[in-house]
């Protein structure tokens, strides 16, 4: 999910996420990518709860999920166990996901790469993606497009009410923009897990822009990089598009 550890926030990234939705949405294109660079071994990279690392597993393929957070992963292998060619590893940005050249896709989604502490450490986790893919292998990364956020006060998105393991307890999610900083504000309200019943958490998220994925990827061995708005295949647009979806073909060992 991300470079912080939201240990405390397990249930509230959960339930913040129509998770059925989701995946129906976005299997089409990782299923379109996979089979056409004749993918086997998948890391996904910040997975979370592991619900994409779980799905490409369920299409029969090798795959990691690593996560910073102990309780993500934690509850990733409760969820989903750990049968043969599924694995979970507690693992920041600042290590490489596997040895060189060891798996045929990288996967960073979920705006997971914004949430790294600047562009310096979002630059080295994407070397190590790179270093861990094989030649004619992809790296995907999917961030949010921030250049589309409102600019200002806070804009209140969602109100969502917890699963049933924290009855009564109500999420609200906002987002703004700051310059070239995101924030998702937090506040969980009547939580009967936590004591004072009322939390909130700020997070900030880089502006990652697709100039500067794209020479990351080039100085890395990608010598075709594609950028899309969406799942849907939608060409990407920095004013217009939600989602800002790359996906490099790495080609040469970076120099």
């Amino acid at each position: 999910m991300s470079e912080t550890s939201f240990d405390d926030l397990t249930d509230v990234y959960e339930a913040m996420i129509d998770w059925a939705k989701r995946l129906n949405a976005e299997a089409p294109f990782f299923r379109r990518l996979f089979e056409k660079h004749n993918v086997k071994r998948v890391a996904d990279v910040a997975c979370g709860t592991g619900r994409h690392a779980a799905m490409f597993h369920s299409w029969g393929l090798e795959v990691e999920g690593s996560d910073i957070s102990p309780n993500m992963i934690d509850r990733a292998r409760e969820t989903f166990r750990e049968p043969a060619g599924l694995r979970w590893a507690v693992r920041g940005f600042d290590q490489p996901p596997g040895p060189q050249g060891s798996f045929d896709v990288v996967i960073c989604v979920g705006n997971s790469l914004a949430l790294a502490a600047d562009v310096t450490a979002a630059t080295r986790a994407l070397r190590h993606m790179f270093g861990a893919t094989r030649c004619g292998g992809v790296v995907i990364v999917h961030v949010l497009n921030l250049w589309t956020f409102p600019s200002g006060p806070c804009v209140w998105q969602k109100m969502i009410r917890c699963p049933s393991q924290q009855a009564g307890a109500v999420i609200l999610k906002g987002v703004h923009r700051c310059g070239e900083q995101g924030y998702v504000e937090l506040v969980v309200i009547n939580d009967p897990a936590v004591d004072p019943p009322t939390r909130s958490r700020s997070v900030h998220f880089l502006g990652l822009k697709s100039e500067c994925l794209e020479t990351i990827a080039r100085e890395n061995g990608a010598t075709e990089v594609t950028f899309f708005g969406g799942y849907q295949n939608q060409p990407y647009d920095t004013g217009t598009s939600n989602d800002l979806i790359m996906v490099a073909r790495k080609e040469r060992i970076a120099s």
